[in-house]
């Protein structure tokens, strides 16, 4: 008897970037997974299933079946996760989207991009090396530059926001939520009109 192979029940694999343990609540690289939550929070669901070296959630947003990812290896890492599940629902880079930081935006900003350059974002980066393109939407997420030229780059992304950046961040969080269902309903052109500043 020959098995037909099941057809995806997954239409989109959301992914927000971060990285895992209370250590990196509320730093700036976490702003992806940050953004993550609050999507899956207006869907009425959390990350707790344990799968792909991530936790995630399924939910059902704009009439689409979306699988809901948070990569738990660090973030040069992220790739590992996102390919696996990738792989496991048959997906293509069309059905992926990504929820990043970026350092440069300002502190709030939010961009929609249909494809790019990881624009040194190093698990951007590795999405790119594991599935071998960078053509999938993505939202990044403005966590502002570094204070002087000679700050560490990593002591500033992992640093946490300041009192007066947090109102700003967490409309960011809204906004790339927001973004993040139109993209789902498949009107990323308006995702990019009315939430890329």
């Amino acid at each position: 008897m020959i098995f037909q192979k099941k057809k995806s029940n997954i239409d989109w694999l959301v992914v927000g970037l971060g990285n895992p343990g209370m250590a990196y609540e509320g730093t700036r690289h976490n702003a992806g997974c940050t953004a993550l939550a609050e999507l899956a929070s207006v869907a009425g669901v959390k990350l707790d299933k344990k799968q792909f070296k991530a936790l995630t959630a399924t939910a059902t947003v704009e009439g689409k079946k979306v699988l809901f990812l948070y990569p738990q290896t660090f973030m040069n890492n992220s790739g590992e996760a996102v390919q696996a599940a990738m792989a496991f629902y048959k997906l293509t880079p069309a059905q992926l989207l990504v929820l990043s930081d970026d350092i440069a935006l300002d502190v709030g900003g939010v961009r929609v991009r249909k494809k790019g350059s990881d624009g040194g974002q190093k698990g951007l980066r590795s999405i790119i090396a594991h599935i071998g393109t960078d053509e999938f939407p993505r939202i990044r997420i403005g966590v502002g530059k570094k204070p002087h030229p000679a700050y560490d780059l990593a002591d500033w992304v992992l640093s946490k926001y300041k009192k007066e950046e947090l109102p700003l961040m967490q409309e960011a969080f809204e906004k790339a939520a927001a973004a993040a269902r139109l993209v789902i309903a498949d009107n990323i052109d308006e995702a990019m009109n009315k939430y890329s500043h």
